[in-house]
């Protein structure tokens, strides 16, 4: 799991870099935050640990542009300089926890368990929607009937196709939603 350290203090990067290896994290610094929001992953699974006073984009700001890419990476703000409406407002925006330095790391690891896990859900939901993203409108109009409880028979009837082009759509529905059952295609779409 990869660990983004965005900082703007060089000493702060090195000591928490060296402290989250040390706990067996693969990290990533970033001193600019602009360089962080242009080069970072930001559809895979990864943890932000974002401090709000930086040159060029701002913690709220560089939260802001992951919140508004939907970003699979969990955020958890770390600073020197908090307030609570601050807090509030990071929070409400999706922020896993608002931590305020000095941090302790046994804090700290327990906020990236959860941070861990959130980033892991979100990107789970990610990988489905790009999935349902690629099902031709045939395709939708035969899930929303499996989902229902019908069998191939009825939705061949409610559709108007044969009963072998409702089996190839549902065999390449099964294929793009990468489900290996019902249950699961159901489960998936459930997560949309």
């Amino acid at each position: 799991m990869l660990i983004h350290l965005v900082d703007d203090d060089l000493t702060v990067l090195d000591a928490a870099r060296f402290l989250l290896e040390q706990a067996g994290y693969q990290v990533q610094t970033w001193s600019n935050s602009q360089a962080f929001v242009n080069k970072a992953p930001l559809f895979e699974p990864g943890v932000v640990l974002l401090d709000m006073k930086m040159p060029l984009l701002d913690g709220h700001q560089v939260h802001q542009f992951l919140c508004q890419q939907q970003s699979t990476l969990a955020v958890v703000i770390m600073t020197a300089h908090a307030d609570v409406p601050m807090a509030v407002q990071e929070l409400k925006q999706g922020a896993v926890d608002f931590l305020q330095k000095p941090v302790q790391f046994s804090q700290l690891q327990s906020v990236l368990k959860t941070a861990i896990q959130t980033t892991q859900s979100r990107y789970e939901r990610y990988k489905i929607r790009h999935c349902y993203a690629q099902l031709s409108r045939k395709e939708l109009d035969i899930l929303a009937l499996l989902i229902q409880g019908c069998i191939n028979r009825q939705i061949a009837e409610a559709l108007n196709i044969s009963v072998r082009t409702v089996e190839v759509h549902r065999s390449h529905i099964m294929e793009k939603m990468q489900a290996q059952t019902i249950a699961e295609l159901i489960y998936k779409t459930a997560q949309l």
